[in-house]
């Protein structure tokens, strides 16, 4: 489930800003802190005029007067059924752990291999997600994506041992890490400026609603009525995917030009004028081909050493701070702190991270991403202190009431400080110090530290455990004073400033 939060959350965001950036030139960035619909006039789809402020439209939605949001938003609702998809493959694991090692009698060793193996696929899918997406379409890797998710839960839903267990997890891990790259890129490119950094917390949101919603009915379903409840998802993604156009920028790139326009007109509605933003594409798409294609040896070279310290760094920060371990046997650690029945914790716990999710976006642009940071990574710092200090009372038999509550206390302040800042700001930066002719590749090997360190950590977290549980806490909460420090040092401020100004300030 943390996998979700942390990576999830986060990626999704990090490539849609980065998108955007990309899409909107120099106000990429900008674009998202504009209010959630403009002055102007809004038609609905029973095209019903809304006055909003009684002025004329000015750019109301991108493309003039009459703009029909229904479409952008129906669009929205599909894509983001993958993000939720997400979420419900990364939140299948905890609550079903002891119930999946007593039906087909797995040894722990085993069972970890199948908790993180859907890592395994994701990295895979991730890699090959832009590939896939160039090639296919936007709505092609959706498809896709939704296949392989589908097969995957159908293989948990009928395996009697470990090795159809494994594959089918296998191939739920390959959608989601093409899901965590396409949603949020095609979310990206079919929303009005005005709207798209609203609709970008809908990807992040509906990840941690997916994993919440598969804890929470994992607390009421057998293990193999879960797996089935991860093929609803799918299913209206692949019906919806009928009613909606492909991502007019993808069209105009391949260069299907009648389609292209053709989406474009479905996205802003009939009347509207989209001349202006159908032009402004092609002269954005044609910049972007003349650029040299990076690799990824250039990334080293000294005019981008910094980014990519900065982007890596944060990352790295970002995962070994525990999240992953921590989400994933949150049940488990509030069972071995002295909690009666683990239900109580783990609901909680479900219910912090969607509010906190929606907190935490709103702050972004409000106080800046440093603030943020460094007051996120202060909260990590003091709930892994807490958490870590409760196992030392208990394992000294001091203060035995206590106990429970300083860990139930110190894992809820974990993920609260989390999800306001580590989760999204690190891929919100990441999206923002790399120019435009390395984003690509820059990308591509952030993500991949990025899942390593999720498998990693979610992979040592219970060998860890059982060494030494406050050892645990305190090596996450060393990283997490580190990432303090290094946030002071080295990270650039980046609200408020456009991609060239960012640019400089790295470089100066």
């Amino acid at each position: 489930m943390g996998k979700g939060m942390g990576m999830g959350m986060g990626m999704g965001m990090g490539i849609q800003q980065c998108e955007d950036a990309e899409m909107g030139g120099k106000n990429g960035i900008e674009d998202l802190r504009k209010p959630l619909v403009e002055e102007g006039t809004i038609v609905v789809s029973s095209g019903l005029e809304y006055e909003i402020d009684g002025s004329s439209s000015k750019d109301g939605l991108d493309g003039g007067s009459g703009g029909s949001i229904w479409m952008v938003l129906l669009s929205t609702f599909v894509a983001v059924c993958g993000s939720f998809e997400f979420g419900s493959c990364v939140g299948y694991s905890a609550p079903t752990q002891s119930a999946i090692r007593e039906d087909l009698d797995l040894s722990l060793a085993e069972y970890s291999m199948f908790g993180s193996i859907l890592t395994i696929g994701a990295m895979l899918g991730a890699a090959t997600s832009g590939l896939i997406t160039d090639t296919f379409g936007r709505k092609g890797a959706m498809r896709m994506s939704a296949s392989f998710c589908i097969t995957g839960w159908l293989a948990v839903y009928f395996s009697m041992g470990a090795l159809l267990l494994d594959m089918g997890r296998f191939f739920t891990g390959y959608g989601i890490g093409i899901f965590s790259y396409v949603v949020p890129v095609f979310i990206a490119e079919i929303a009005p400026k005005s709207i798209r950094g609203g609709l970008t917390t809908l990807n992040q949101l509906m990840i941690v609603s997916g994993s919440s919603v598969a804890f929470l009915l994992g607390t009421v379903a057998t293990w193999r009525t879960l797996a089935l409840t991860g093929l609803v998802p799918c299913i209206v993604l692949l019906i919806g995917l009928v009613f909606i156009p492909e991502s007019p920028r993808w069209l105009a790139k391949v260069g299907r030009e009648k389609e292209f326009e053709v989406a474009l007109r479905r996205l802003r509605g009939k009347d509207a004028d989209v001349s202006k933003e159908a032009t402004e594409i092609q002269i954005n798409i044609e910049t972007l081909q003349s650029l040299p294609k990076a690799k990824m040896s250039d990334l080293f070279q000294s005019k981008y050493i910094r980014s990519l310290i900065i982007g890596v760094g944060l990352m790295v920060f970002q995962q070994f701070g525990g999240i992953n371990g921590i989400g994933f046997y949150v049940s488990e650690t509030f069972v071995s702190a002295g909690l009666s029945s683990s239900k109580i914790g783990t609901i909680a716990y479900a219910c912090v991270q969607v509010p906190i999710t929606i907190v935490g976006a709103v702050l972004m642009d409000k106080s800046g991403r440093r603030p943020l940071l460094m007051v996120s990574a202060s909260g990590t710092f003091l709930g892994c202190f807490l958490t870590g200090t409760s196992f030392f009372l208990k394992s000294n038999a001091m203060l035995l009431d206590w106990a429970p509550v300083l860990a139930v206390g110190g894992v809820l302040i974990y993920v609260a400080s989390f999800s306001i800042g580590m989760g999204a700001v690190p891929w919100v930066i990441m999206s923002e110090i790399f120019p435009l002719n390395v984003k690509g590749v820059a990308g591509s090997l952030v993500v991949l530290v990025n899942w390593l360190g999720a498998w990693a950590v979610s992979y040592t977290f219970n060998f860890l455990m059982s060494w030494s549980p406050t050892g645990t806490f305190s090596i996450y909460a060393g990283f997490s004073a580190m990432t303090i420090l290094f946030v002071a040092k080295i990270v650039p401020e980046t609200k408020g400033k456009t991609l060239e100004e960012i640019q400089a300030c790295i470089n100066s």
